[in-house]
């Protein structure tokens, strides 16, 4: 899947030469956390986003340090956020440096540039103009659609417990030579040694996640590996 198949193709933007109040009220009328910034000829030149509003004079709420460390940081950074807080044109609040990808992007690749960036959404550009854009909302809505395509239950208990070790060999984090499977009428029970108390919740959803399956009963003991401490489970745990 590409940035083309889950992207908003109705772009709402902004002018750079706009208001930061009119920006703001485009932003809260059509319920949107961040504006593309595109001048008279159609060039992308910056981002607007709800983190351009946290410090601003009108809330009285820009950033307030003492002297000595306003020499530190030196007259450029303290002006520059000045400018900031401040401003009253979108160009002079906006982030001019955006990060961008074109309709063929695939989406994990996106996911991977709004961590590494710590970014809400992402313009893409083709022929140097904004075709659309992706925001985090966008892949909640391609989660929950691709969710509703069901995978085929497994028709019986041998092939649940096929599936599920299949998918504990090809995870890292699996105790594949520790763990062991027991599929009864749909209900999975897990068997084991596991040394770290977070494999048990992971082993479940592995579990959960196999159509067919109707509950998960969990006998996984684990071993403290720094001083060989066993702690069993207390109860069998079920979940559905």
């Amino acid at each position: 899947m590409n940035a083309e198949h889950v992207m908003t193709r109705d772009v709402i933007s902004i002018d750079p030469d706009a208001t930061v109040l009119q920006a703001a009220r485009l932003m809260l009328q059509h319920h949107i956390s961040g504006l593309p910034v595109i001048d008279k000829d159609g060039n992308l030149v910056g981002v607007l986003s709800e983190g351009d509003f946290l410090r601003r004079r009108e809330t009285k709420t820009e950033r307030r340090r003492s002297r000595w460390l306003e020499f530190l940081m030196g007259p450029g950074r303290i002006a520059a956020e000045y400018s900031h807080s401040h401003g009253s044109k979108v160009s002079e609040v906006m982030t001019p440096e955006v990060q961008t990808v074109d309709e063929v992007t695939p989406i994990e690749d996106i996911v991977d540039l709004m961590e590494r960036r710590r970014i809400k959404r992402v313009p893409v550009v083709c022929g140097g103009q904004v075709v659309g854009i992706v925001t985090r909302s966008n892949l909640m809505h391609a989660m929950v659609s691709l969710a509703r395509v069901a995978q085929p239950a497994a028709k019986d208990d041998a092939a649940i417990r096929e599936r599920l070790l299949a998918e504990i060999q090809k995870e890292q984090w699996a105790p594949a030579a520790t763990a062991n499977v027991v599929v009864h009428d749909g209900v999975v029970e897990l068997w084991g040694v596991i040394v770290d108390e977070r494999q048990r919740e992971a082993l479940k959803v592995a579990a959960e996640n196999i159509p067919g399956v109707k509950a998960v009963i969990d006998h996984l003991v684990w071993i403290e590996p720094t001083t060989g401490l066993t702690i069993e489970p207390s109860d069998a745990a079920l979940t559905h």
